[in-house]
């Protein structure tokens, strides 16, 4: 079945994002009378799909590729068997626009698809406890990296009384988010939500963060319902339970829909180079007037990198950071790739001869010297 560009705005679907887009790439298995469809959740193999006449358990047997990035996920828009079929199965996945990925804990350094199709991705941050910017950095890298715009909500605000602080603490996540629009929220209170709506408008948005960051009460007060569980977080710590165990898409009274996912443990970058340059963009800037291209800001002469550092103009945390992330992420695509590894294992090794050079000049002779006698 055909839908006219007309009657895409009307259709069942449109709610949940269907598009002029989605309807051009299904043309293909319209004529073969499957279903277009919009994946809710996902379950050991099989899946929920909404489609014009409602959510559709179906087995993903058909689409278990060998590469773990094409697996059925959240958000993702598949074609599926029609009415009558029994069982039903999800015939194949659409192309995605867009991926939040991050590296699995596995040693073959594979990637994980958290949620597929999406605008947004809402990074969840909770002040009842000690901010880490460090992990703020890390989750916008991914999500600039996915193709999605990012987010930043600090929740729980109420916990914090002092304004002043409160402002601080704004001004130090609005620093480690260069480009990023960043709101303060008291999910139970309402306060924040409806900006936050208003931000997210009516596309799709992927809540992300720690157990405990108040991710199931913020979709509660975003969905208007009671839709996800919520138990208090322990005192000790302000870590959640996971009450939040599948990732799920919920649509939104006023349009768009919400992806609410577990809370993530590790965040492991995954082939997010161009995140990571994004997140750390005044970086980018200083690095320009380096003497060396291929500066790495660390002991090379003229870096203007560590000048603007030094000057004030940088913190030193946020190259620390930086560095970090850089490293990290260079270890995730060497493993994948023959000719970055190489590159690397080049690049270490000139970085071990500077490191000789130094300690050669430090002690009083350089490699034009000859050696003191014995």
């Amino acid at each position: 079945m055909h839908f006219s560009s007309s009657s895409v705005s009307s259709h069942p679907l449109a709610a949940y994002g269907w598009d002029e887009g989605w309807e051009t790439e299904f043309l293909p298995y319209s004529v073969q009378s499957l279903l277009p469809g919009r994946v809710v959740r996902v379950d050991r193999g099989m899946c929920d799909v909404v489609t014009e006449a409602g959510v559709v358990r179906a087995d993903t047997e058909f689409v278990v590729p060998r590469d773990p990035m094409k697996v059925v996920c959240t958000g993702d828009w598949v074609a599926v068997d029609p009415a009558g079929s029994d069982p039903r199965y999800v015939r194949t996945l659409l192309p995605r626009r867009t991926a939040f990925v991050r590296s699995t804990s596995s040693k073959r350094s594979e990637g994980q698809i958290l949620a597929a199709n999406v605008d947004h991705a809402v990074v969840a941050m909770s002040l009842a406890v000690d901010l880490d910017l460090g992990r703020v950095e890390r989750f916008l890298a991914l999500a600039w990296e996915s193709g999605a715009q990012p987010v930043v909500v600090l929740t729980k605000a109420d916990l914090v009384p002092d304004p002043v602080t409160l402002s601080h603490l704004v001004e130090d996540v609005v620093a480690s988010a260069p480009g990023v629009p960043v709101l303060t929220v008291c999910a139970r209170e309402g306060e924040g939500v409806q900006e936050l709506a208003a931000l997210i408008g009516r596309g799709t948005s992927v809540l992300l963060g720690a157990s405990g960051a108040g991710k199931s009460t913020l979709a509660n007060a975003l969905v208007g319902d009671d839709v996800m569980d919520v138990q208090a977080t322990r005192d000790m710590d302000g870590k959640g339970r996971h009450t939040t165990t599948t990732r799920n898409l919920l649509p939104l009274p006023d349009g768009g829909v919400l992806i609410d996912t577990p809370g993530l443990r590790g965040v492991g970058l995954w082939d997010a180079g161009g995140g990571v340059g994004q997140v750390f963009s005044e970086i980018a800037e200083f690095a320009r007037d380096c003497r060396f291209h291929d500066c790495a800001h660390d002991a090379e002469p003229g870096c203007a990198v560590r000048a603007a550092v030094d000057e004030g103009e940088l913190p030193l945390r946020r190259l620390e950071s930086y560095r970090k992330l850089v490293r990290e992420n260079q270890r995730i695509v060497a493993k994948s790739d023959a000719r970055v590894r190489a590159g690397v294992r080049q690049d270490w090794k000139r970085r071990q001869a500077e490191g000789r050079a130094a300690g050669e000049a430090k002690r009083g002779r350089g490699p034009w010297w000859p050696a003191p006698p014995r």
